[in-house]
């Protein structure tokens, strides 16, 4: 495989090819186990299409799979070595990642904050009324990260301060953090990432230690005891992948030098690794067991 890298003529890519070989396992890792979820994930559709939860679930359904489809063109970018099909689908398939990112990181969120609700019993309606409700809270989650992030992205990325780049050049666009504003919106968003995901933590590590101090040691055989490991899972989930990314964003723009540039393209390819979350959580029996523990909920604040 390593010839297959270094062979590669024309090649005007700056990484490395230790790097390539091992962006190109990971992203094939992704496609391969994201394609998996999303077909596991298909699964939901089969329950209350009117629950917070499960709308979330299928909003993450669509985020994964849009981004799946880019998936095989940074493939084909970090083997061949260069880009050919274009600047602009180039810009495109680059800004796809951190819409993926920060869409699933909003779901995520949602999800969370709505069980939450639950336990503290501060969150009396957990569904909607009507589907065209449903329909309407996700293409308004939709439209404000893609019609403030993505275009500013696209017209953004790319333009560096001395106007020099290949055409055969793709997701390198580390020379626009020359831009002031370009730092300043990537700082604030890196620490906007990293500041909700600590208060999360913070809630879900409280909710656990208020489970535990009820139930004692039988706190392993109650099911809300497990419902709330499963919101911790989300919670590590967020941790491993978009944490140390965000993390080391807040250095690599502080820092920025061309040899951080392959380091933070790594970092930015774990985040990707969100896409295997719904191996943990598709499956009748686990959608089952979410709708037996609200049940059970209700039956003891009754």
């Amino acid at each position: 495989m390593a010839e297959m890298f270094s062979n590669a003529t024309n090649e005007t890519t700056h990484f490395s090819t230790g790097y390539k070989v091992g962006l190109v396992f990971m992203y094939s890792l992704i496609l391969l186990g994201g394609a998996v979820g999303t077909i596991l994930m298909s699964t939901v559709l089969r329950s209350n299409m009117l629950s917070i939860t499960t709308v979330s679930v299928i909003n993450l359904l669509v985020v994964h799979l849009l981004f799946l489809l880019t998936v095989p063109f940074r493939i084909y970018y970090f083997t061949r070595g260069q880009w050919d099909l274009g600047y602009g689908f180039c810009k495109m398939v680059s800004s796809m990642i951190h819409a993926h990112m920060f869409l699933s990181f909003i779901f995520y969120i949602i999800i969370l904050i709505a069980r939450y609700l639950a336990f503290f019993e501060w969150g009396h309606i957990q569904g909607f009324f009507r589907t065209l409700h449903a329909v309407i809270a996700s293409m308004s989650v939709w439209a404000i990260v893609l019609g403030s992030a993505l275009p500013a992205t696209i017209i953004t990325y790319g333009s560096s301060a001395n106007g020099t780049r290949s055409d055969q050049m793709c997701f390198e666009f580390g020379s626009s953090l020359t831009s002031k504003n370009v730092r300043i919106l990537n700082y604030f968003m890196s620490a906007m990432v990293l500041s909700i995901w600590t208060v999360l933590a913070c809630v879900q590590l409280l909710i656990l230690w208020r489970v535990y101090r009820r139930y004692g040691q039988a706190s392993y055989v109650h099911q809300e005891f497990w419902a709330q490991i499963k919101s911790l899972c989300f919670v590590l989930i967020m941790f491993i992948c978009f944490v140390p990314y965000n993390a080391f964003r807040i250095y690599y723009i502080n820092q920025y030098t061309t040899g951080l540039q392959e380091v933070n393209e790594v970092f930015l390819t774990f985040t990707a690794f969100s896409c295997f979350d719904i191996l943990a959580f598709a499956g009748k029996k686990v959608w089952r067991m979410d709708h037996i523990q609200c049940c059970s909920s209700c039956e003891r604040k009754c």
